[in-house]
């Protein structure tokens, strides 16, 4: 860290003098300028030399956002952190989404200056090992990582996850049940300089409110009942990496509140304990539901809203992705073809165009489970005209051989046909239980509270399976 050079671009001389002073004490050189035309400058005349630009955005010849806008290529090289008066909000966000790494609102905390520029800084030093070092096309292929697809909306998601993986901007992921929004946090997280850090998910909707303070933020020992050791959250364990919150709208708006809190000071507060702590972590959220109709309802503080969503990034229904159904259900049959022991060969061109005709109302989650359940059924190497009865009826959003899960407890269904059973012949239990928790999930649009309710256990019992069949290896 000693020797990096910062730039401070602020005309108010007190301010500008005191930012310098916190970063010199943290061993960073600084120089100083008060206008826009001198910063430029200061780049073009030493443009490998600087690791990180604190950047007001009003300045005596013009305005910071258009500075960003017309010096996209120096963003592109270097971090810019954005300091802006509690009045300027959404001029930070516009900041963020023209490519500034973070932003921090005045009086700006020492701490968070430091905490805020040693990021900044990283970013800045591996964009440049990245570009030295490493081939075009192994950049390309790391951005897109888990994801599988050619058609135009990916390619459109795609272009805007390379966008956003150096910046420190939240990302809010929209989407249908099952369109993969973990699967882009985590090539977001993958694709910038963060990779190799920690990627910490968790899903607001599957803990119990009571408990989920506690996994965020952590608690100290003898804090609440059963807190019998401290613990680190989620926001610290992923210190210097990413924390992924999916189904952010099922939040408690009280729990809303202390995440409002976390953002705009960078710090986090365990459960129990009486100071902060400061923490680097970036943020990335994910929901089913339309989070702007939840603010309306009132169900999501909007001030909460506007600061998570400050690049969104919707991810289109299969339905809408044509020749990428077929590619995803061939590598769905290879790769859990193999793990039962069998080999399968691609669709024919018939299955194909049936596949890509249907509405698939579950996406990619329905296709996936729907792929191993062939791998399971079918003894290979090739799939016959069947497995189209197994396609869930758009009308009922429920295939034939998939109503075990609709049945009330205890109460065997008597008109289920035969066939119905037979589909189930060869699979273990844990293979059936699989199928219906699944089932149960699509059916409630990806919410595993109101999957539990429909299936009579609590959230914690199906997040623990689920987090079992995703992840075997770490039951052992």
């Amino acid at each position: 860290m000693v020797g990096q050079k910062i730039l401070i671009v602020e005309d108010i001389a007190s301010l500008s003098i005191a930012y310098a002073g916190h970063l010199e004490s943290a061993g960073y050189q600084c120089v100083i300028v008060d206008n826009l035309a001198d910063a430029s400058g200061q780049l073009r005349q030493d443009p490998s030399g600087f690791s990180a630009i604190l950047l007001d955005l009003q300045l005596p010849d013009g305005n910071g956002l258009d500075w960003l806008e017309n010096e996209s290529d120096i963003v592109a090289r270097i971090s810019v952190i954005v300091a802006t008066a509690d009045g300027s909000i959404n001029r930070a966000i516009d900041a963020m989404r023209l490519g500034a790494y973070d932003y921090m609102v005045k009086p700006l905390s020492p701490a968070r200056l430091v905490t805020a520029m040693r990021g900044a800084a990283e970013v800045t030093k591996a964009a440049r090992m990245e570009t030295t070092d490493t081939p075009k096309s192994t950049k390309a292929d790391s951005a897109l990582q888990g994801f599988i697809g050619k058609s135009a909306p990916m390619q459109e998601v795609y272009r805007q996850i390379k966008n956003v993986a150096h910046s420190k901007a939240t990302v809010f992921i929209t989407g249908e049940s099952g369109t993969g929004k973990e699967v882009c946090a985590d090539a977001i997280h993958k694709s910038g300089p963060r990779g190799k850090k920690p990627f910490v998910a968790i899903n607001c909707g599957a803990i119990p409110e009571d408990l989920l303070e506690s996994e965020l933020f952590g608690h100290l020992k003898g804090s609440f009942t059963g807190a019998i050791s401290d613990r680190v959250g989620a926001v610290q364990a992923a210190h210097g990496g990413t924390l992924f919150l999916d189904e952010i709208c099922e939040m408690e708006l009280k729990l809303q509140v202390k995440m409002l809190r976390f953002l705009q000071t960078g710090t986090v507060q365990r459960v129990g304990a009486t100071e902060p702590e400061n923490v680097d972590v970036r943020i990335i959220c994910a929901t089913n539901r339309d989070p702007v109709a939840e603010v309306a309802e009132g169900r999501f503080r909007e001030d909460l809203y506007y600061r998570l969503a400050v690049v969104p990034i919707k991810l289109p229904p299969l339905r809408d992705r044509g020749s990428d159904i077929s590619l995803l259900a061939n590598s769905f049959l290879s790769k859990f073809g193999e793990e039962e022991g069998k080999t399968f060969e691609p669709l024919t061109a018939e299955l194909s165009a049936s596949f890509e005709s249907h509405g698939w109302r579950g996406n990619v989650r329905e296709l996936q489970n729907l792929m191993r359940r062939a791998t399971v059924m079918f003894s290979g190497p090739h799939l016959d005209a069947t497995i189209i009865s197994e396609f869930v009826d758009p009308s009922t959003q429920i295939s034939e051989t998939a109503r075990l899960d609709a049945m009330p407890a205890n109460v065997p269904d008597k008109s289920l046909p035969s066939a119905g059973f037979h589909a189930l012949d060869g699979m273990t239990l844990d293979q059936v239980e699989r199928l219906v928790v699944d089932r149960a999930v699509d059916q409630c649009n990806g919410s595993l509270t109101k999957a539990a309710k429909k299936l009579g256990v609590s959230p914690s019992t199906l997040y623990r399976k689920r987090e079992k069949w995703q992840n075997p290896d770490s039951s052992d």
